[in-house]
């Protein structure tokens, strides 16, 4: 089995970034939804994209195509709660995806941004795709999740912040910790 996949979604500050590629996190995530407290507006997606340089694989993420159409070109993956056809797409849902051809990564996200966890069913783990916990997710649960679930990666938003948008270092650093601690064969 590879190396778990860490994603930590919803920077929105070059020094929450910094932290990412310091900490090792294999890629981080632009919130374009337009409901979300992480909220980035498109320059200053632009200018985090821009300073991430190829160090950390980056995400623009948004409930549809239209919420990221304008980073699409400048991200690695698109993170979708819809299908589209699109290079490099991450489709998120709390359903058994229709199809996963075509797909980089399912994420499976019942908490809709809203931070909170909600026990991972077993059809999750019969998903033929490369399969992203997220939802809830924190220093504290994660490794357990990694432990039972078996899952290809995780992500992290809410998990690591002092308030909505404000990621904490050394939640980081203990989320990061944590996940990666799990011993995998």
């Amino acid at each position: 089995m590879t190396d778990l996949f860490v994603k930590v979604c919803g920077i929105t500050t070059a020094e929450q970034l910094r932290w990412a590629i310091d900490l090792g996190y294999d890629a981080v995530g632009f919130m374009r939804a337009p409901e979300s407290k992480r909220l980035v507006d498109v320059e200053t997606a632009r200018e985090l994209i821009a300073a991430a340089d190829g160090q950390i694989q980056t995400f623009a993420v948004g409930l549809t195509l239209e919420h990221v159409a304008p980073l699409q070109e400048a991200v690695d993956t698109v993170q979708l709660y819809e299908y589209a056809e699109v290079p490099s797409l991450a489709l998120a849902s709390a359903t058994p995806p229709v199809s996963t051809a075509g797909l980089d990564y399912w994420f499976f996200d019942a908490s809709h941004g809203t931070g909170t966890f909600i026990e991972i069913p077993a059809w999750v783990q019969e998903v033929d795709a490369r399969r992203i916990l997220a939802g809830g997710l924190r220093p504290d649960n994660v490794a357990e999740v990694v432990a039972t679930h078996r899952p290809d990666g995780v992500d992290v938003s809410s998990g690591v912040e002092t308030a909505p948008g404000v990621k904490d270092y050394e939640l980081m650093k203990a989320f990061i910790e944590a996940a990666r601690g799990v011993k995998r064969d």
